[in-house]
């Protein structure tokens, strides 16, 4: 298989985009809206097939703008969205921007060091006021830091209207003559977030019911093994993705294409058909890849020898399965864990429509690893390998886009390597009930 370098990724990325958009733009929008409720049915339909029964869903729901729409209200809104680490904010005025479902954002750590999610839409005159490529008035870009710096205060250029960093309005010139006007009143709007295991999550409705320690409970424990490390975001690659979020979103807790995309680098060290899910959870799914045969013998052998088979020491802690494992988590609707033995991987998709999205792809360390005198070296390796598979996902992803507007699109039968997809497929039709999964269908059976 032909490697592929990541300028050539990009490009064929936005040469697929291209591509798409003549399909996107010919849908008749009364047609797709019509549609919807059959699209719905069938989804549902889809998700109660047994897994050994199990069908891919239909094109419309990664091409369908009505069935997008009802995913944004439904799972994306709703839901607990990923939008940043705290490594990436750890001062007071430390920010982050962020373009979240047509939301302008910014995750910025306050003076009294409470983490907030602001809206940049100036209340004034709804001036976005840090609109992205024109620059952040007194803002400081830090360097390394896509759409990251550090701020004493937000300063809206339009008027000049001020605001302290928790969002309250702190200076509005040549307001004096609007009557009923308390500056008190007009601050930025700020969104629902919380801080868990060091990542910070918004929910832009407001209306969850649960937060994300109470929904991610069950995988909470496993996931503080990485985030009790201090852990520190070390790489972060930004992609302009010519398809459906949930297409990533398949392909990262799927291990069956170990066998093609990454023949040549996933599948001699985890072999597609050792890998496992497990049982059906309402809020998130677990899947387990263990290491092969003789990864474990290498890795035994270089423990034996005194040497380090990982690119970064291991994780302190980890008990032997963590050891000879990767692990990867969904977290309902969109959060994408990779556990390695010596590091985090973490994916933060931001949604555009059906055909497209942004994903941030970030490499996690712990911070005493970048302390060490061959870390620059070891980051070299490490991100080269990361990105190296990234770059094989991405070729295929693009691909299975490109099927959803073709008159060929074939639905086909899932394998029982693709549990997780069936997953999120029951995921899916619980969603289009008012529910989750298990609240009204048995959980089902992990595959150990």
């Amino acid at each position: 298989m032909s490697v592929i370098s990541e300028p050539q990724t990009r490009a064929a990325c936005d040469f697929n985009h291209r591509l798409n958009m003549p399909q996107t733009l010919a849908r008749d929008p009364k047609a797709d809206e019509a549609a919807l409720p059959a699209l719905l049915a069938e989804v549902q339909a889809c998700a109660d097939r047994p897994l050994a029964q199990s069908l891919t869903l239909p094109a419309g729901a990664y091409a369908s703008d009505a069935f997008y729409r009802w995913e944004e209200k439904h799972l994306l809104r709703a839901g607990w969205l990923s939008v940043t680490h705290v490594s990436q904010v750890e001062k007071a005025g430390d920010f982050i921007t962020l373009e979240l479902l047509g939301e302008p954002l910014v995750v910025v750590r306050d003076k009294d060091q409470r983490i907030r999610v602001l809206s940049r839409s100036c209340p004034h005159r709804g001036m976005d006021i840090m609109p992205p490529g024109f620059g952040h008035g007194p803002a400081e870009a830090r360097e390394g830091a896509s759409g990251g710096g550090h701020t004493r205060l937000f300063l809206c250029p339009y008027h000049s209207w001020t605001f302290e960093l928790d969002g309250g309005l702190k200076a509005c010139p040549e307001m004096h003559a609007a009557e009923g006007f308390h500056r008190s009143e007009w601050g930025l709007r700020e969104f629902r977030s919380e801080v868990w295991n060091g990542f910070i999550l918004v929910n832009l409705d407001g209306a969850a019911s649960q937060t994300p320690a109470q929904q991610w409970s069950g995988f909470s424990d496993h996931l503080a093994k990485w985030a009790d490390q201090d852990m520190v975001i070390v790489d972060a690659r930004e992609w302009a993705c010519p398809f459906n979020w949930k297409v990533i979103v398949e392909n990262f807790m799927e291990s069956y294409h170990h066998v093609g995309a990454h023949s040549q680098t996933l599948q001699p060290m985890m072999p597609a058909r050792d890998t496992w899910t497990e049982e059906e959870r309402a809020h998130y799914i677990r899947c387990h890849l263990p290491y092969g045969v003789k990864e474990r013998e290498a890795i035994t052998q270089a423990q034996a020898e005194g040497r380090e088979r990982a690119t970064f020491p291991v994780i302190p802690g980890l008990d032997e399965r963590d050891r000879f494992e990767w692990g990867l988590t969904l977290g309902y609707p969109s959060m994408l864990l990779a556990y390695v033995p010596d590091c985090l991987i973490w994916y933060r998709i931001q949604p555009e429509g059906p055909h497209r999205h942004t994903l941030l792809t970030m490499l996690l360390v712990p911070r005493a690893t970048t302390q060490l005198p061959d870390f620059a070296e070891r980051l070299k390796c490490g991100t080269e390998a990361s990105v190296n598979f990234h770059l094989e996902d991405m070729e295929m992803c693009v691909g299975v886009q490109r099927s959803y507007y073709a008159s060929g699109y074939q639905r086909g039968r899932l394998s029982h390597l693709e549990m997780s997809i069936w997953l999120f497929q029951r995921y899916l039709g619980a969603r289009a009930r008012g529910l989750f999964p298990t609240e009204d269908r048995a959980a089902a059976a992990g595959q150990r």
